[in-house]
């Protein structure tokens, strides 16, 4: 291919075009552009006088701006999760666009490219005559000339500075910019390098800017395997996008591809047996598009989502959400995230088999795991389809995150909080084996609990707070280890009833608990707190779990771990943010009672690895949860109503009647099956030992100390009891 090697003005081919080189550049724009503008009587001195003015004030570089490109969205081990843009753009370097497509785009749109240095003194000529003795109007625009002006649209649409652009009218000024830029990049560009650059700039169709784009979207190929009858379809494309799309006018599009392969034969760039083999192809596209945002991502619709917030909402990608979602659609950013993409492929999948999101019940099935000792969301999950609309099985809620976050109200976190009152109780001093006195369900109108943090430094009960076991026997000395374990309310409001509950807030607060409606911490001003009243995220009580996992050590959830741009650019995103809020000898503690809970409702020998958990169950069944962890991961598993408070139980759920409907019923099995597949990457090590005073396991078979069998199930705050199940 021909390159540029000098940058003298191409030799006239007439008198006239000798005179206008020797009158000089400035006086070419001048007179050139006037003729080309106004009507011919009115061309005097002046207006070349006033052209050469109007130059000399004009700046001859380009401002320097990157081009619009889309940003990626891509998995911890590097699969693409969605892509956002503006502009559909791929750049690419010249050897990897055919031969045909460059030699095509020269041959229709400046087939003097290589001759000229930016303008095009006959063309310029040839449109002058044509504007002033005729009522059609004819451009005189070179590549290079388009590079120009498609590169200022670009600076234009990212800093948002319309002076930068052309008017619509191309008036006088704009011409004269427009050459003068011109002429300032060929001094500073190789041909080779214009040429690279318009080919990736440039709008073909659409969405679809720069060839690369163009040959994915219309041929479902790059642009290095582009044939000639092919390279020249989307060259024809550009003078007029819509009008020569191949899918919706394919006559036209033909006779402007079969225009251009008669430029390419004419230029020498087809022999004649080759342009009429090409004129002689059919028609054949593919319009495959790519198409932008979390609604059309390839896996991890509503993790993208709550990626995309985070970003937006971050001040570390610009001053407002405007420039944030600016810079999301055409900064080319690559944004790496934590989520495992094997996992979070998994993890839907099985979700949406154990509860179908295609059943008129209207439950919803969610998952979030997070990592212990770094914060990082490994996998965010759920059984419903990601969509805009919602309709039955589809919703854009992300269960698993709090409304800020793209979630709703949250779910009831019932008994899942109540080894965080255990936790507390070691805090203060006290032994997991110390008995209380579990007898009392009844606290009157005028109980006052501690609470340090509220005016008066305590709570009191506005009315007659009365709840109720799940094992009513169980209203007596209890042992805390005892009545976590059974998953018991009174045991654990005696326990809180010795201690301040700003002690209990102030602990799950640290542990980055909050009320999914607004992200606000819990509040110790109703003391059913203690017992799961508030709405929480699964993602919130993963993280929490994950510090019990890491020994007391809590790291903030995080989705992102880097964010670069196209130019290698490295934007300011936190690492772990780790804090050691928990003592580990409290944890290790703790340690045994989660177990045995973890091993009663999921068998530990069949699992073949060490871990721990907690159910809960809201007093209607409308939510239900299963949180376990090993060493590695903290996974928060919830199975309930999303869009109303109706009972569970008695419900179908694929296929089996679920009456009574326990928290481990479903969820105990989706968890068991995601660490199944989880231990391969994140294998569980031990949990901690504790050496002190602990209650003996109570076994698998869950006999209760006075003789009965129950499901260790927890229906909080007095709702409906289950009947006894022997050894169930």
């Amino acid at each position: 291919m021909a390159s540029r090697t000098s940058r003298r003005l191409p030799e006239p081919s007439s008198a006239l075009g000798r005179l206008l080189a020797f009158l000089g550049l400035s006086a070419l724009a001048g007179l050139l552009v006037a003729a080309l503008l106004l009507p011919l009587a009115g061309l005097t001195g002046v207006a070349a006088a006033s052209g050469r003015e109007m130059l000399d004030e004009l700046p001859d570089e380009l401002p320097a701006e990157p081009v619009s490109v889309p940003s990626r969205m891509i998995s911890e081990d590097g699969e693409e999760i969605a892509v956002f843009y503006e502009e559909n753009r791929i750049p690419v370097p010249l050897d990897q666009i055919s031969e045909h497509m460059r030699n095509a785009i020269v041959a229709v749109e400046d087939e003097r490219f290589y001759e000229h240095d930016g303008v095009d003194a006959r063309g310029l000529i040839r449109a002058t005559v044509n504007n002033a003795t005729s009522d059609s109007t004819q451009g005189a625009s070179t590549l290079t000339q388009q590079f120009v002006n498609n590169m200022l649209v670009n600076v234009q649409q990212i800093r948002g500075d319309s002076r930068l652009t052309l008017s619509g009218t191309k008036n006088v000024s704009d011409k004269v910019k427009e050459i003068k830029l011109a002429v300032a990049v060929e001094e500073q560009m190789t041909k080779d390098e214009i040429l690279e650059g318009y080919l990736n700039i440039v709008l073909f169709s659409g969405r679809a800017y720069g060839v690369e784009a163009a040959s994915r979207y219309v041929f479902g190929k790059s642009a290095a395997e582009l044939e000639s009858w092919e390279a020249a379809t989307l060259a024809g494309m550009v003078q007029s996008p819509t009008r020569f799309n191949p899918a919706r006018n394919p006559e036209e599009a033909t006779e402007r591809r079969n225009l251009v392969l008669g430029a390419m034969e004419k230029n020498g760039y087809l022999t004649e047996e080759e342009h009429a083999e090409a004129v002689a192809k059919p028609m054949e596209v593919v319009m495959e598009s790519r198409p932008s945002g979390c609604l059309y991502s390839k896996f991890g619709s509503y993790f993208c989502d709550y990626v995309e917030r985070q970003i937006l909402a971050d001040p570390a990608f610009g001053p407002d959400p405007q420039s944030r979602q600016a810079l999301l659609d055409r900064g080319g950013l690559t944004i790496r995230t934590t989520i495992d993409s094997e996992l979070q492929k998994a993890a839907e999948e099985n979700l949406r088999k154990s509860v179908p999101n295609n059943e008129s019940l209207g439950a919803g099935h969610a998952l979030t795991s997070v990592q212990a000792g770094t914060g990082n969301i490994v996998t965010m999950a759920q059984n419903t389809e990601y969509a805009i609309q919602d309709e039955l099985g589809h919703t854009s809620l992300n269960f698993n995150v709090d409304r800020e976050w793209g979630g709703g109200q949250g779910f009831q976190a019932g008994s899942t909080l109540k080894p965080f009152v255990a936790l507390t109780w070691l805090r203060n001093g006290n032994r997991m084996v110390d008995s209380v006195d579990a007898s009392r369900n009844v606290y009157p109108t005028g109980t006052r609990f501690e609470a340090s943090c509220r005016p008066g430094g305590y709570t009191t009960i506005g009315g007659t707070w009365q709840f109720k076991n799940v094992i009513p026997g169980m209203l007596r000395q209890v042992r805390v280890d005892e009545g976590l374990f059974w998953s018991v309310n009174t045991p654990t409001v005696a326990t809180a009833y010795q201690m301040d509950l700003c002690d209990i807030t102030s602990l799950t607060t640290q542990l980055g608990i909050t009320r999914a409606l607004d992200s606000s911490p819990l509040q110790p001003d109703d003391p059913s707190f203690l017992l799961g009243k508030d709405s929480i995220a699964p993602l919130s009580l993963a993280g929490a779990y994950a510090a019990i996992a890491a020994d007391g050590l809590y790291c903030e959830p995080r989705a992102i771990l880097e964010v670069t741009d196209t130019m290698g650019n490295q934007y300011d995103v936190a690492g772990p943010q780790c804090d050691q809020v928990v003592d580990p000898k409290h944890i290790a503690e703790l340690m045994p009672v989660l177990r045995h809970i973890g091993g009663f409702n999921i068998a530990e020998e069949g699992a073949g690895y060490e871990f721990g958990g907690k159910t809960g169950t809201n007093d209607n069944v409308s939510s239900t949860w299963f949180t376990g962890f090993t060493t590695e991961l903290a996974t928060a598993v919830w199975t309930g109503r999303y869009n109303n408070l109706k009972s569970m139980t008695g419900e179908t759920v694929n296929g089996e009647v679920r009456n009574p409907f326990y928290s481990t019923s479903i969820n105990g099995p989706s968890w068991l099956e995601y660490n199944q597949l989880a231990k391969e990457k994140y294998p569980p090590g031990e949990l901690p030992d504790w050496d002190g005073p602990q209650s003996e396991d109570p076994g698998a078979e869950g006999e209760h100390p006075d003789g009965t069998a129950f499901h260790i199930d927890d229906l909080d705050r007095g709702g409906p009891q289950p009947q006894a199940v022997p050894g169930n």
